[in-house]
């Protein structure tokens, strides 16, 4: 980690796939380290899926030291069946986050949006686009769920900038 940067983990909670993205934040620059998925099978045990992505987030935490993380906070007006699991597997990674000590910062999907792009309401597309134009990659972030945590990451990186 280079002097006086903040390593900043983003999350974005699912049962399925869980994003998780990894940047450094020093002074006005984000500089993008990785991403990826901790992805589970409808065919497992859900409690063998939940011990999944604990493991899964214990193990990058330990491998990439992030200093705090910033995880998306779940909003579901409908469908509560498939809110629950996901909730579940927010739990199990909020509380490998707080097993390691993390500072958290939880942002809604809306704050997430106009943290990255400027704008409140803005479509998964231009947030991806967004992650990839600050981060400098070649190409948005894959899978989604990584991209959005890329985005949150981003999001809590800028909000430290505004305090």
């Amino acid at each position: 980690m280079t002097s006086g940067a903040r390593r900043i983990i983003g999350l974005d909670p699912g049962l399925a796939a869980s994003g998780w993205g990894m940047l450094e934040y020093s002074g006005q620059r984000a500089r993008y380290l990785a991403h990826g998925c901790i992805e589970t099978s409808a065919g497992q045990d859900h409690a063998e899926r939940l011990l999944a992505i604990y493991n899964g987030i214990r193990g990058i935490i330990e491998e990439w030291r992030p200093a705090e993380a910033a995880v998306e906070v779940l909003f579901f007006s409908r469908n509560v069946k498939s809110a629950i699991p996901v909730a579940e597997a927010r739990g199990v990674l909020c509380m490998a986050l707080a097993e390691a000590g993390l500072s958290v910062r939880e942002f809604t999907p809306n704050a997430i949006k106009q943290g990255v792009s400027g704008v409140f309401g803005a479509d998964k597309r231009q947030v991806q686009e967004m992650v990839r134009m600050i981060l400098g990659l070649d190409a948005a972030p894959r899978p989604d769920h990584a991209a959005d945590a890329l985005a949150a990451a981003i999001c809590a990186a800028n909000y430290q900038v505004l305090l």
